[in-house]
């Protein structure tokens, strides 16, 4: 058996990147492509696919599951690659299903239910699997910087794939969408398996002095426990639920949101997220620009970032809700593109932050912090949308107006980025509070 470095290698770490981008791939014409075609082409309320998206994010409760099975000892690659493989099934599977509501809506629907399912425990699998190997094996200095590579690579699917979705789809009929997510599917499961082989590779281990017992690890239960015991864990685990629901809530609003209001196509529409999606990445490369300059960024400097991205975000949603009610199309673009860029800039810095908590708790956990924080984004992800196309429906219903609908939606969004604001500045108190602790806790405190 060969034996290799512990620490994963800059090519190592691009082809586990570009995993994220297959996931991403897939996962964005389901969460947008298809949840404006529901909503315009076939005026289904919003409520269906915002439901469809919830119950994606919902399976992905198993994600903790996942992280504690391979804290344990479980391989990571058999769960990427067999994870990717159910994605893509259920991508296909949702494109068939929107196809039938045409003729069979309930038919349809229900195939749709399965085909989210399967979208939720492919992308559940296959993403907590590649972060917690990234995590495990990363060195410590290149941690900052390999969590905006993995992400950046994601958003770069996103982009690529509703970029390509837009020009392919005009002019829009159901084959041609159908077409469009058999070859998106199959090259992104293709692209995944391609590059997570032989990465997990065995490491070399120094030699054993003397006997050493082994220890059983925790049960999934004990594991849990402890984690719920971690002050920063639990902070950091608010700051994602009140920011992942905000930004769920106005990704799954801008393409209905110009459809209905402003009367964009499918293909225009999807150039807006795909143009989002750029904005994102943006605002993820200008935050790795300022590590790099920073070179040694400090304890704040995540924290700083997802201030400026949570507070951007909320100004650009509310900038969003008074072109809704002044009807300035032209705005659109460049109110989404800065959007994005502000969604960018929070969300690198968070990711960042995570894999620092995540081996901060110490060796054969990471899987789990991985898991904890992963089902957090999915009960936010599954909220928001939910709660978006609830609000959305009923305020049609009492204000009798698309753009007035929207634009209470988009208020109450930018509320939301502010309370993910007040928990991002919470979190350099817990670091504070850590610090002190450690101070008191320690033999010369204790002496004196």
């Amino acid at each position: 058996m060969s034996m290799h470095s512990k620490h994963l290698s800059w090519f190592d770490l691009l082809r586990l990147a570009l995993v994220q981008t297959a996931l991403g791939a897939i996962v964005v014409l389901a969460t947008s492509t298809l949840n404006r075609i529901m909503i315009v082409e076939l005026a289904l309320p919003a409520l269906l696919p915002a439901a469809l998206v919830a119950t994606h994010y919902l399976v992905q409760l198993l994600r903790l599951h996942h992280g504690h099975r391979v804290d344990v000892g479980q391989r990571c690659t058999p769960r990427i690659v067999g994870g990717t493989a159910i994605l893509a099934i259920g991508g296909v599977a949702a494109a068939l299903a929107v196809i039938w509501m045409r003729s069979n809506l309930a038919g349809g629907v229900v195939l749709a239910i399965a085909a989210y399912i399967a979208i939720g425990v492919g992308v559940g699998a296959a993403g907590t699997a590649n972060l917690t190997l990234i995590s495990k094996r990363v060195a410590p200095q290149r941690r900052p910087l390999a969590a905006a590579l993995v992400w950046i690579m994601m958003i770069a699917g996103f982009g690529l794939s509703a970029g390509l979705a837009g020009h392919f789809l005009q002019p829009f009929s159901a084959l041609r969408m159908l077409q469009v997510f058999v070859i998106a599917s199959g090259a992104a499961f293709l692209l995944a398996w391609l590059a997570v082989g032989s990465v997990e590779r065995p490491i070399v281990e120094p030699p054993a002095v003397g006997v050493k017992m082994r220890v059983a690890p925790p049960s999934f239960g004990t594991a849990c426990r402890q984690l719920r015991s971690d002050a920063r864990a639990r902070r950091f685990t608010w700051f994602l639920l009140a920011s992942m629901f905000a930004f769920s809530a106005q990704e799954l609003l801008v393409e209905p949101f110009v459809g209905l209001v402003f009367g964009f196509t499918p293909a225009a529409s999807a150039r807006l997220a795909g143009m989002q999606n750029g904005g994102v990445l943006l605002g993820m490369l200008g935050v790795v620009a300022a590590a790099l300059l920073r070179r040694r960024p400090g304890a704040q400097f995540a924290q700083c970032w997802m201030v400026v991205g949570t507070v951007g975000s909320a100004l650009m949603v509310a900038a969003l809700a008074l072109i809704a009610l002044t009807g300035r199309a032209e705005s659109v673009s460049g109110a989404t593109l800065v959007l994005g860029m502000a969604n960018g800039t929070f969300a690198v810095a968070a990711v960042g932050a995570m894999m620092e908590l995540s081996a901060a708790g110490g060796p054969g956990r990471e899987g789990l912090y991985m898991g904890l924080w992963g089902a957090a984004q999915a009960i936010a992800f599954a909220a928001g949308g939910l709660g978006a196309g609830a609000v959305v429906d009923l305020s049609r219903r009492l204000l009798g107006s698309p753009a007035a609908a929207y634009a209470t939606m988009l208020c109450l969004d930018g509320g939301l980025f502010l309370v993910a604001c007040y928990w991002a500045l919470r979190l350099n108190a817990s670091v504070q509070d850590r610090l002190s602790d450690r101070v008191l806790d320690s033999p010369v405190s204790t002496a004196s």
